[in-house]
């Protein structure tokens, strides 16, 4: 099957091209340029004509996230990934990490033994692509749990990763973890050296800890703000590690629950368009509206925006990464080339898929977006329409 999308604005990675072309052929790129240097149409194409009100940007990668329209990661089944994959692009998002909690140990091993099955069977075009596990837990602090379950919350582990990462074929591609409880910075260093990306979360750490993990390996920092060491004049903590160093690229939660608007400000004004990443953390209620959910075996209630324990606690986000977008522009006035560097550039570069991923290019996968002046028109997974609005 060949595509040809015709007649729409093109953001490319070094021009925007007011009325243009993209061809793609067997979920790839063939061709992108100018309107008027587009290829004779023949008959077996299929022609999508739009119009220059209408943008084209590259699709979302969403780097943490746990489940959306009634599944989770966690329930460790084929349907449950299916459904969350075949959600996603709706809010525009093309690929992602399936994301793990903090839950006993065989859970955790069953989740990641259907991850690995899934990708190597299931990751079909038309739907996003899971690009691995994000393993956040059980590596992290039990003085920032969070909603994490704090029944079994363990020291970090080389051996236990290595286990882990055996049943899962090599799929971890990202671990939260605290850096300085014992055995972190073993395993901050064994992470490197294997190409998986650590991630600073869930952690009570010093600034002085936090550059220790860095000379180690760190590269990445969970959830900006949240069940992380804050800010004293004293002590810059987690986040004034996150903030001071470049080498920590950051997700954040821009839903206005997990972090108000200023504090997003904030984050951006000091880190940037290249060192954040937008992430909707979102849980099976994702789409669902007000309720009670399971989330790693503990009851969260949904109220309007905001989910929570039974205690108070933030658990999760039902965010949308069409909604972090918009929140993101509205926060901070940044533009729609801001947008795709912290939606796809970074977690592209962030995940060593660049070459694939995060930008259109010629050769790249065909995850692109279609932009309408508010919503998102239509999503394309690898060549085919995933959504159409």
């Amino acid at each position: 099957m060949i595509t040809l999308i015709k007649d729409v604005q093109l953001f490319l990675p070094d021009q925007t091209i007011d009325s243009g072309f993209i061809l793609i052929k067997d979920g790839v790129i063939e061709d992108i340029g100018h309107s008027k240097d587009c290829p004779p149409i023949e008959e077996t194409f299929k022609l999508i004509q739009l119009t220059p009100d209408q943008a084209v940007i590259p699709g979302f990668i969403d780097l943490h996230i746990h489940g959306s329209s009634g599944a989770d990661t966690m329930d460790a089944t084929e349907e449950a990934l299916n459904t969350i994959a075949t959600a996603l692009p709706k809010e525009g998002t093309t690929s992602f990490l399936a994301t793990t909690m903090t839950t006993h140990k065989n859970d955790i091993k069953k989740a990641l033994i259907n991850v690995a099955e899934y990708v190597e069977k299931q990751n079909h075009r038309g739907k996003a692509e899971v690009l691995g596990v994000h393993l956040e837990g059980p590596f992290i602090s039990p003085k920032r749990i969070g909603a994490q379950h704090p029944d079994f919350v363990s020291s970090p582990s080389v051996d236990l990763f290595k286990e882990w990462q055996h049943m899962a074929t090599g799929n971890i591609k990202l671990v939260t973890l605290a850096p300085e409880q014992p055995g972190g910075m073993e395993l901050v260093s064994y992470l490197k050296d294997e190409g998986v990306v650590s991630s600073i979360g869930h952690s009570d750490a010093t600034y002085e800890q936090v550059a220790q993990a860095i000379e180690a390996g760190l590269s990445h920092a969970t959830h900006l703000y949240n069940q992380m060491r804050p800010i004293h004049h004293r002590e810059p903590g987690v986040v004034g590690a996150v903030f001071l160093r470049d080498e920590i690229m950051s997700e954040i939660i821009a839903d206005g629950v997990h972090s108000r608007p200023e504090m997003v400000r904030l984050a951006y004004r000091n880190k940037g368009k290249d060192g954040l990443i937008l992430i909707t953390d979102a849980m099976r209620a994702q789409c669902l509206g007000n309720g009670q959910y399971d989330l790693g075996g503990q009851m969260v209630t949904v109220t309007g925006k905001t989910a929570e324990l039974e205690d108070g606690t933030l658990a999760g986000s039902i965010l949308t990464l069409q909604e972090a977008v918009k929140n993101m522009m509205a926060f901070t006035q940044c533009g729609i080339r801001e947008i795709i560097q912290m939606t796809s550039v970074n977690p592209a570069k962030q995940l060593n898929v660049f070459d694939r991923k995060g930008s259109i290019e010629k050769g790249k996968d065909a995850d692109l977006i279609i932009w309408g002046k508010e919503e998102i028109e239509m999503t394309f997974c690898r060549g085919e329409v995933a959504y159409q609005r």
